[in-house]
């Protein structure tokens, strides 16, 4: 009776698959450096434009260590950016993506020239304004978006009707509207201003339309909604349409990041715009502007100035003037 032959290690394929483990997805390693997004990157690679010390890919499946020569349609990538936030003052009327299927203007289509590729963190719809933190790095952005960071987002709501306390208490207690379940909700009746009423609704998650869809299932109409804060970030006084860099040290404070590069030390990215189309070629964008301005009311809060977080945390307004 022959023994049978002991199954053949597997050593070789652990250690393959651990150094493939290490360094960044190619495609990673060209969104941090401004060049497009992760799929914008896969799809230049696949049309042969991206090359790895010399050598051009076809596939995004490859994991940079650092030391590689990267080159996009034969020049040299910039170096990666450290992650930044900024705050952004959405107006009426704009989409909150970077192409629109009806040709509406986005975002992104009213952002500074000057600003690097961003992305957003959230969704603002057409008819929504407010506070909506950018940011130039995938992983910051999934972060912040998760419920479990526990950040809550605030807002301020104009409704049409004449609710109570006692309309408030379903979302209080969490909404069930056309079949999907919504948390509960914080929210205070500030004041009656004629046929409408502000009202203060705080909440961990946003889901798509949630305040609208819920305010409607009691009845009431939304007629203008504002976000006012994000987590310990504020709207302040920004105006619609402006932008604003949060300092570095607040962003090392609420991500935890350990290595920080100062602002004045990093190199200024470039954002890689169609042209205007205007006389003399001059950018179409707006030009940053400073906030935190004392003694001003802050947008879309009638008679009222921001408050602490809930948790208790100090607030991390902090922006400044990029520059």
């Amino acid at each position: 009776m022959t023994k049978k032959q002991p199954p053949k290690p597997k050593a070789t394929t652990k250690g393959r698959a651990k150094d493939a483990s290490k360094g960044d997805r190619i495609a990673k390693v060209l969104a941090r450096a401004g060049v497009a997004s992760r799929r914008e990157a896969e799809r230049m690679i696949e049309a042969g434009r991206v090359a790895v010390d010399g050598k051009v890919l076809t596939s995004p499946a490859l994991n940079i260590m650092g030391h590689e020569k990267i080159t996009v349609d034969d020049a040299p990538i910039a170096e990666a950016e450290p992650e930044r936030i900024w705050l952004y003052h959405k107006p009426l009327g704009l989409v909150t993506t970077h192409k629109d299927e009806q040709g509406r203007k986005t975002i992104f289509d009213e952002l500074p020239e000057d600003l690097p590729r961003v992305m957003t963190v959230g969704r603002l719809d057409l008819n929504s304004e407010g506070l909506l933190l950018l940011t130039n790095d995938g992983a910051v952005k999934r972060k912040l978006e998760l419920p479990s960071t526990g950040w809550i987002r605030k807002y301020r709501v104009r409704v049409n009707g004449r609710p109570t306390e006692d309309t408030f208490a379903p979302l209080r207690r969490g909404i069930e509207v056309d079949g999907e379940k919504f948390a509960p909700m914080v929210i205070s009746l500030d004041r009656q201003q004629g046929a409408n009423a502000w009202v203060t609704v705080s909440l961990k998650e946003g889901k798509n339309r949630e305040i609208r869809r819920a305010m409607g299932a009691v009845g009431l109409t939304v007629n203008r909604l504002i976000r006012v804060s994000y987590g310990p970030f504020q709207l302040g006084d920004l105006k619609p349409g402006e932008v604003d860099e949060i300092r570095r040290r607040a962003v090392r404070a609420h991500l935890g990041l350990e290595d920080v590069t100062p602002l004045e030390d990093r190199k200024k990215p470039t954002r890689n715009r169609k042209p205007s189309g205007k006389p003399g070629g001059k950018p179409s964008g707006k030009p940053f502007a400073a906030s935190g301005k004392p003694g001003k009311k802050p947008m879309g809060e009638p008679g009222k100035r921001p408050s602490p977080n809930r948790d208790g945390k100090p607030q991390a307004r902090g922006p400044r003037k990029s520059r």
